[in-house]
C-alpha cells in the first residue's frame, strides 16, 4: 500500500495508521475465510467496520492535533 519514502513524506501518525489498517485488514481476511457460516461472514465483516471506524477516528484526531500545534505557532493576519 504504501512505502517507507511516502510514509516518511507522511508523518509519524500516518505510518502508525498504515500498519494498523494493514493488520485489521489481514485479520478480515483470515476471518472471512475461516468463515464456516453466512452468519460467521457477517459478524466479521461489522467487527471489521467497528475496528476501522475507530482505527479512522483515532487517526483523523491526531491530525487534527497537529494541526491545531502548526496553526497555534503562526501569527494572525
Amino acid at each position: 500500500m504504501y512505502n517507507d519514502y511516502s510514509l516518511r513524506l507522511m508523518g509519524n501518525s500516518a505510518g502508525s495508521y498504515a500498519r494498523g489498517v494493514a493488520a485489521i485488514h489481514k485479520k478480515y481476511q483470515s476471518a472471512i475465510t475461516h468463515a464456516r457460516t453466512r452468519q460467521s461472514v457477517l459478524n466479521a465483516y461489522w467487527k471489521h467496520k467497528k475496528e476501522s471506524e475507530n482505527l479512522l477516528a483515532k487517526h483523523l484526531k491526531d491530525e487534527m492535533g497537529e494541526v491545531k500545534r502548526i496553526k497555534a505557532k503562526m501569527e494572525y493576519r
